[in-house]
């Protein structure tokens, strides 16, 4: 495993017990912008680097356009962390998110919302 991998792991397993902090203080119920403020509160108080709304471009015809998608968080600058408050997740929600996290506080048991997932990567 390289350092990387093992570094975005690490951050992975922090961003969960964190989410998991976050949701046991919460519970499921609330809107995205809550949950997402709180977890990006949560991660810096931990001491990591978070981004909020960063525009993430799409790559068309090898060609890199600014339109106007966004990550909700991007931890220490290299793990996307998407946060949903839907029943369930969807095939079109995972297909948003490059690599990094999918963490639904929607669920009774979060645990069962978490994702991680990795789709096909620009160049």
């Amino acid at each position: 495993m390289t350092d990387s991998t093992t570094r975005l792991n690490d951050l992975s397993h922090q961003v969960i017990g964190a989410a998991i902090e976050v949701h046991k203080a919460l519970g499921p119920g609330l809107l995205e912008s809550a949950y997402e403020a709180c977890l990006a509160y949560e991660l810096r108080e931990q001491g990591l680097a978070v981004e909020a709304q960063v525009a993430l471009p799409v790559v068309y015809r090898d060609v890199r356009l600014d339109c106007g998608y966004r990550v909700d968080l991007l931890v220490e600058g290299s793990l996307i962390v998407e946060v949903k408050a839907v029943s369930e997740i969807a095939s079109v929600h995972k297909a948003q998110l490059p690599l990094g996290l999918l963490i639904n506080f929607h669920s009774e048991l979060l645990t069962r919302g978490v994702r991680r997932v990795v789709n096909h990567l620009p160049e």
